[in-house]
């Protein structure tokens, strides 16, 4: 499902305007960034939490030559389904 079809479907589900599920999805998404760029997590009870992890900067290896390379620290979000929705999945 790519983000028209998920907008067509909020939209039918919660009797909305495809108009006012995109706004409502891309406040979310902004939102969400937003509390994550900040440091903090969500936790959406049955949806399940999104949380901002540090990776270290580790050596690796270019696939192509063999020549061993130094990759970054970054972050990265993390997603962790909560019950309801595992339950829903199964």
């Amino acid at each position: 499902m790519n983000k028209a079809e998920l907008i067509s479907a909020i939209a039918e589900q919660a009797n909305l305007t495809k108009v006012d599920a995109r706004k409502a999805l891309d406040a979310f998404i902004n939102v969400t960034g937003e509390t994550l760029k900040s440091g903090d997590k969500i936790t959406l009870v049955g949806f399940g939490s999104f949380a901002v992890n540090e990776r270290e900067a580790r050596a690796g290896r270019n696939p192509k030559t063999g020549e061993e390379i130094q990759i970054p620290a970054k972050k990265i979000i993390k997603f962790k389904p909560g019950a309801e929705l595992n339950d829903i999945v199964k």
